[in-house]
């Protein structure tokens, strides 16, 4: 590890010293250029973006409300949140999520959670106000951001505005009904031809909802969170750019999770250096290093099983990494990006019990606990990947690339009894996946795209290493299991989208299938017992297993017809189907199919939509995983937006209008709480916005 951030550090230092002495030789007798960075993924030149590709930002430009996490992706076709809370929110797409998606940070930064409940995924560490798009590529159809196993999601945050120089800013307040919530944020920039200067500051405060019954929801948290921003143009192609952030939440309530957090703490580190135009050949070259660090306690200081037991944990997380990638052209018409990347993922902490009762009888003095959660844990990653892109003709991209991970993985501080279940070892895994597409731009108006990936993904930590932890929907323990076989996706897909001549229609759709290997799932062994309560049920925990079969197939489409020059109306459809054949099943978490309609007007100074939307029950399900069935349900949102004067923005929107009882079938179920049994989490009934914005 040490030695690939040295040879990362020289060559980055090696690039800048050869560009200064190319500099010192120039003359600079135009304004600078800004040398873009490879923090955006997908740029919008059909020849070069990677296929199957798509881009959310709608509610940059018409910021109406103050978002959650959980709004970013709501409004994205195929996306549905894995719900716990109003705090703890992961995006699922095409029944994939956690580690089966390739989440990242500006093309390529990275924070784990340190807890194993998944109370502080990636999604938590920064404000969502930062982000001024997501970016998706659907399926393992890239090898140049990491190993990819079911998509990647490239969330890109605010660049500096450079139309402008001198001082700049903009600061934005929001209000919700539905909790007494609030959201403050402040963004200040200084811009010069040679360097540029943003940092930004949020507070968050929101409150517990309540339903569509009216029943209120322990979902509460506050969180403060600032970054800064410092880039420095060398060149007019060339760029450094250092970015720091820390995120702060407290105080945060798990509806679905049997503890609370006391407080997250995250403060994420990220260099990014790109020099272009090197030469006839060598066209770019680009650096990434970065560096999170996550310290995360939680406690259960406020739930029923207090009073049987005081328990608090103490977690952290480490993750280090970095990414050096030439871009080279041998010949006019073949593109190529070669590189290598690393990541190193690290995680420690314990869990303290004062067990106050057992049995059912009261101890007469109360005894302590000190379990191990992660037990001094690392899995790291060492990829080398080449992907090429061959314009076969005018109308033809051919692209093909091919990546091998070496994947090592330790447990340096083990329980006894997990010790004795493995024959523990430092292990190394050998993965390779590639993949190959086809993009053909039948006319100005059409372009047809078909793809083939391999994406593989060794298990995560939570899969190797937890030891007898209620980590799942249900309330088993899960055992890890150190010897799983890395899983394989094998997913086809073709899709294609148009526009009329006259721009009036739009279409898109994309079909896909995807076959799986060692596909990982946690079942019940029955020659085992749990340890923690063992008295209680269920008796016999979850260990961590790999599938001989299982696939998924579905489908996104998309039309939209604009009509009297400033309307439109917009359907968007997704649908997803799933099956584990050895249990006879759906997978885990596989969202209903879900429709939208949306009916809208867009002017430069105003503009308002109404969305329906409609979900279908789901049971399709995974009884093995602890699923229900769920009921359809449908909601309609109204969002209105004015620019009253040229910097000003004010947006109002009233969500779940008609305040819909439902919950997501991807909602996780009440777990420790008081006044709920284990039924799933529901969702937030009407919700009255105000967002207000100011440039300057």
């Amino acid at each position: 590890m040490k030695i690939f951030y040295s040879v990362l550090f020289c060559a980055l230092i090696s690039a800048i010293s050869f560009s200064q002495e190319k500099n010192d030789k120039a003359k600079d007798t135009i304004t600078q250029k800004r040398v873009r960075l490879d923090e955006v993924l997908i740029t919008g030149n059909v020849k070069t973006d990677p296929v199957l590709t798509s881009i959310s930002n709608n509610y940059v430009e018409k910021v109406v409300q103050p978002k959650n996490v959980a709004d970013l992706f709501n409004e994205i076709n195929g996306f549905s949140v894995i719900k716990r809370g109003n705090y703890a929110i992961d995006p699922s797409f095409r029944a994939s999520q956690y580690e089966q998606l390739n989440i990242q940070y500006d093309g390529g930064t990275k924070a784990m959670h340190a807890c194993p409940n998944r109370m502080d995924p990636i999604t938590t560490h920064i404000i969502p106000e930062e982000i001024s798009r997501i970016e998706i590529i659907k399926g393992p159809y890239t090898v140049r951001y990491g190993a990819t196993f079911g998509g990647i999601i490239n969330m890109v945050t605010h660049k500096p505005d450079y139309l402008g120089r001198g001082f700049q800013g903009k600061v934005s307040s929001g209000f919700e009904s539905n909790g007494n919530s609030f959201v403050n944020m402040v963004q200040l920039q200084y811009i010069e031809d040679k360097y540029d200067v943003v940092g930004n500051a949020g507070y968050r405060d929101f409150g517990n909802y309540e339903d569509g019954s009216g029943t209120e929801i322990p979902s509460s948290f506050k969180s403060t969170d600032y970054g800064l921003r410092l880039g420095y143009n060398f060149t007019e192609n060339e760029r450094l750019q250092v970015h720091w952030r820390q995120s702060f939440g407290r105080d945060v309530l798990h509806a679905g999770l049997p503890m609370d957090t006391d407080y997250d703490n995250s403060s994420i580190l990220s260099l990014d250096y790109k020099i272009s135009d090197l030469g006839k050949t060598i066209k770019s070259l680009t650096a990434k290093a970065y560096y999170s660090y996550v310290g995360h306690l939680m406690t259960n200081y406020q739930r029923p099983s207090f009073m049987k037991m005081e328990a608090s944990s103490a977690v952290e997380a480490t993750t280090v990494g970095g990414k050096l990638e030439l871009n080279w052209q041998p010949i006019n018409k073949l593109n190529l990006f070669s590189g290598f990347d690393a990541m190193h993922i690290a995680r420690d902490g314990n869990r303290t019990r004062l067990v106050k009762i057992m049995n059912g009888n009261p101890l007469p003095m109360p005894m302590m606990f000190i379990d191990k959660v992660w037990q001094d844990s690392y899995v790291d990653d060492f990829g080398v990947f080449t992907e090429a892109k061959w314009s076969v003709s005018q109308s033809t991209i051919l692209t093909a690339g091919l990546r091998y991970d070496m994947v090592l993985s330790n447990i340096k501080d083990p329980e006894v009894n997990f010790a004795a279940m493995y024959n523990l070892k430092k292990r190394t895994e050998n993965n390779v996946s590639g993949t190959i597409s086809v993009k053909k731009l039948v006319s100005n108006n059409f372009t047809l795209e078909a793809a083939y990936g391999r994406g593989v993904r060794s298990a995560n930590m939570i899969e190797r290493y937890i030891n007898h932890f209620t980590v799942g929907q249900d309330s088993y323990e899960y055992i890890g299991n150190p010897d799983l076989d890395a899983e394989v996706n094998n997913q086809f897909e073709i899709g294609f989208k148009g526009r009329s001549n006259l721009n009036s229609f739009k279409y898109a759709a994309s079909f896909y299938y995807a076959a799986f290997e060692n596909y990982i799932v946690a079942v019940v062994d029955e020659n085992l017992s749990r340890k923690y309560m063992p008295m209680a049920e269920p008796k016999h925990p979850k260990v961590f297993k790999n599938l001989d079969e299982a696939y998924k197939t579905g489908f996104e489409a998309m039309t939209q017809i604009d009509f009297l020059e400033d309307f439109y109306f917009k359907t968007e459809l997704a649908y997803v189907y799933t099956k584990n054949k050895d249990l006879n099943e759906s997978l885990p978490l596989t969202a209903p199919f879900t429709t939208k309609f949306s009916l809208g007007l867009e002017k430069e100074t105003y503009w308002a939509n109404v969305q329906y939307n409609l979900t279908s029950k789901q049971d399709n399900i995974s009884r093995s995983f602890g699923e229900t069935k769920t009921d359809s349900y449908q909601t309609l949102d109204i969002r209105l937006g004015v620019k009253p004067f040229i910097n000003v923005t004010f947006g109002v929107a009233a969500l779940n209008v008609f305040d819909e009882a439902y919950n997501n079938h991807l909602n996780f179920s009440f777990t420790n709480q008081a006044e709920f049994g284990r039924i799933p989490i529901t969702d937030p009934g009407r919700n009255l916005t105000a967002f207000l914005q100011y440039k300057f």
